[in-house]
């Protein structure tokens, strides 16, 4: 009988039973409903409701259901959910005594603290793959700090920059990315337990002590939002979409990158695939699929979205549905990390190709205009006389560097034989005045700016996972 049937005079439809079960997907939070059971057990043996000899069988026997599913996950079965899964397995073992570990707790706040310890680990896994990623990124950012390459606005060549500059730019995402994701921790660190149905207990569940035990840094101060609350879901699946669309924006230029157009770069074998019929190709699956599965999560926030758009407090059913979109983010997230890690080492650039293409004429433009306005010229005004030049050079097929002095100067007086020391990726990157921009020197001073910021994150991460509770440890110490 389910935990709430009582009162029931007839079963459930075997297909109303199929539709509301939800096991097969929230069985992969076992380990934190053992851990939140227990900690709920200790608690109430503080504060009598258990005895000290209740509290002893407890604590066997969720360590020995800890151990069983971690040698046989196939064990969990046979329950609608993982979390009368667990209730059902103790209460079978221990008679009565399993009966009283749902003192003071509902399944609405037992839920919601499932959730919120299992996103804390999460959290923290993907908090090292973003840390690895940008190691990575920086790393090809020292390499290739004074590789000139052609810089894009509507993927037409526009300035030279580096190649060390457009992985910076892609280091900035997810620098921000790792923020977020630090800034959703506070609050997910927040416990739910002792919020009850949505009106709490008439118990009186040392809330303060569960949560010494759990490590959650706060507890959560109204019962209704307690049980019904999923912005932290809707906050972490923004922050892997926005993730995803940051590594789905690299792997688009990574695919413009390896056509024979561009030839800017050679994909690892172990990265790339074959064609069934055209034995030539190279194709970039990783970089593609990267691409296609961005929209899987964007989709998951716009469902939790809906979900959550029209539900009264405090709690409704419809939250049984936050959990697939949430792992499947998860999922989806954690593996594509781990791929680019291993991927953007192992491609080749063909920087002789960039540097090619960074030197021709016109990506000078901008420098030549700005050259006019440091001698006193309005920049519009340098903007039409270089318009001019470009105007000129394409009717009668030159180049900048074809054009005499005496024809430059035909376009203004003030051009002198330095023009010529301008026609070159080398210096359009040295002569950048501006923090931020690719000049090189610049370069090297963000990128150190950027390391010691990326050591400092590490340090934070890497205190929240060692705070982080485990079932065995705390078993060992209550």
């Amino acid at each position: 009988m389910a935990l709430w049937g009582s009162r029931w005079r007839k079963s459930l439809e075997e297909v109303v039973e199929d539709f509301t079960y939800s096991l097969y997907f929230d069985k992969r939070l076992w380990k934190v409903d053992l851990l939140g059971t227990l900690a709920h057990v200790v608690m109430l043996n503080k504060i009598g409701i258990i005895s000290q000899e209740e509290l002893a069988v407890l604590k066997d026997e969720i360590k020995n259901l800890y151990l069983e599913i971690s040698n046989n996950p196939d064990l969990i079965r046979d329950s609608e959910d993982i979390h009368t899964f667990v209730e059902e397995s103790l209460t079978k073992r221990i008679g009565d005594i399993g009966k009283k570990i749902h003192t003071g707790r509902s399944r609405n706040d037992q839920v919601i603290l499932d959730l919120r310890l299992y996103l804390r680990e999460e959290t923290c896994d993907i908090a090292e793959l973003l840390i690895n990623l940008r190691k990575v990124l920086l790393e090809l950012s020292e390499k290739f700090i004074s590789t000139p390459m052609p810089g894009y606005t509507h993927l037409q060549q526009a300035q030279p920059v580096t190649l060390s500059h457009y992985f910076l730019a892609y280091d900035a995402m997810f620098s921000r990315d790792l923020q977020r994701l630090e800034d959703i921790y506070k609050r997910v660190d927040v416990l739910p337990l002792g919020s009850g149905a949505l009106a709490g207990s008439t118990i009186p569940l040392d809330r303060e002590y569960t949560a010494e035990l759990l490590n959650f840094s706060k507890i959560s101060d109204n019962s209704m939002d307690a049980v019904s609350d999923r912005d932290f879901v809707l906050e972490f699946l923004f922050f892997s979409a926005l993730t995803y669309n940051h590594l789905s924006r690299l792997a688009e230029e990574i695919i413009l990158w390896a056509t024979k157009e561009f030839s800017f770069v050679k994909l690892p074998e172990e990265y790339s695939t074959g064609s069934s019929m055209m034995p030539q190709k190279r194709n970039p699956d990783v970089a593609e699929l990267t691409r296609g599965k961005c929209g899987k999560l964007i989709g998951n926030l716009v469902n939790m979205f809906t979900i959550m758009k029209g539900l009264p407090l405090s709690y409704n059913r419809d939250l049984q549905e936050d959990k697939p979109s949430l792992f499947s983010s998860i999922d989806e997230l954690k593996i594509a990390l781990r791929v680019w890690i291993g991927f953007l080492p192992k491609i080749e650039f063909d920087t002789e190709r960039m540097y090619k293409l960074s030197s021709e004429d016109f990506l000078f433009a901008t420098d030549i205009a700005e050259y006019l306005v440091l001698k006193g010229v309005p920049f519009r005004e340098a903007h039409k006389i270089v318009g001019e030049v470009v105007r000129f050079c394409e009717e009668n097929n030159k180049k900048f560097r074809e054009l005499s002095l005496e024809e430059w100067r035909g376009f203004s007086e003030l051009f002198d034989r330095d023009i010529f020391d301008l026609l070159n990726p080398e210096s359009s990157l040295n002569l950048k005045k501006t923090y931020g921009s690719p000049n090189p020197v610049i370069n090297k001073d963000v990128i150190k700016k950027r390391e010691e910021e990326l050591r400092n994150i590490i340090d934070r991460w890497h205190k929240l996972k060692s705070s982080l509770p485990d079932l065995m440890r705390l078993l060992d110490k209550v």
